[in-house]
């Protein structure tokens, strides 16, 4: 079981990848590129909608929003564009993880969030 659980994880990463690809593709539609780009942002993210230390609902978002975000932005996107991608992830997830990426995405997360708290914040002084 264990290993049918890292299976789908190093699968759910390959994925990601190929999303992140697509969603830098110019061949691939406007629409599809903004989808590809949230869902990638939200797989590979460290910061989660629901935290993994909630139990079952912080896993179940993981295994419910991302493969139908994944699944969504495959029916828009062309097949030659699906196999390109495709290929480079594969050659992509077999490299170390880039701790400066991972910075560079948790300030992108800190960024929106401070965005949206400054946008807020005049409503909630009412």
């Amino acid at each position: 079981m264990l290993d049918a659980l890292r299976s789908a994880a190093h699968r759910l990463r390959r994925e990601a990848t190929t999303l992140y690809l697509v969603a830098r593709d110019p061949r691939t539609p406007l629409l599809a590129r903004l989808l590809a780009g949230a869902v990638a942002a939200y797989a590979l993210s460290p910061i989660d909608l629901i935290p993994d230390a909630i139990p079952v609902l912080g896993l179940l978002d993981d295994l419910v929003i991302v493969p139908l975000g994944v699944a969504l932005v495959l029916r828009l996107v062309p097949d030659t564009v699906q196999a390109d991608a495709r290929a480079r992830a594969a050659v992509l997830v077999r490299k170390p993880v880039s701790r400066a990426a991972a910075v560079v995405v948790v300030l992108i997360w800190i960024a929106l969030a401070l965005a949206a708290a400054l946008l807020l914040w005049p409503l909630v002084q009412r």
